[in-house]
């Protein structure tokens, strides 16, 4: 069996050049819109919160930044906590909550379906962060629609 020579892995160490950037960084220009859908559950992966990160990324490089949440995506626009809604159980329990207010607090427009939240999720509008605005499911395709028409950029997200 060889014998291992090098010393462990420290806390500073740096694996990768985090500060070479390859591609120029973009900036939108005025009237240039953004969306980000959500058809993800909360917490079977990590695409939910990757994507609420893009959404304030684009936001904050000037695009007009909405997201859609539909289907099990409404589940990462819900009040969660416990023992009380607000509380964070373990680690990363509000990191939805946390992301999708500052998006909102930056400006960017979060919208969820009234289906998903009623009649798949079991949820009403009470139950969405403040902020985010309910939506009937017809919305959904004309939400994406308009934001064709703008030439928006879009990243569609789906897990299954």
């Amino acid at each position: 069996m060889p014998a291992v020579t090098k010393e462990a892995h420290k806390d500073g160490d740096v694996f990768v050049d985090y500060e070479e950037k390859v591609f120029e960084d973009v900036k939108a220009e005025p009237g240039e819109k953004a969306l980000v859908t959500f058809h993800t559950v909360a917490f079977e992966g990590s695409i939910g919160l990757v994507n609420i990160l893009n959404a304030i990324r684009l936001n904050r490089k000037g695009y007009e930044t909405s997201i859609l949440l539909y289907g099990p995506g409404v589940t990462l626009g819900i009040q969660r906590g416990f023992p009380t809604l607000g509380d964070e159980a373990f680690p990363g329990h509000q990191n939805f909550a946390v992301n999708l207010k500052k998006f909102m607090g930056e400006g960017g427009k979060v919208y969820a379906c009234r289906f998903a939240l009623q009649a798949l999720y079991g949820h009403g509008e009470p139950s969405l962060l403040p902020g985010i605005t309910p939506i009937a499911p017809q919305d959904v395709l004309d939400c994406i629609l308009l934001h064709k028409k703008a030439d928006a950029v879009i990243l569609d997200t789906w897990t299954v």
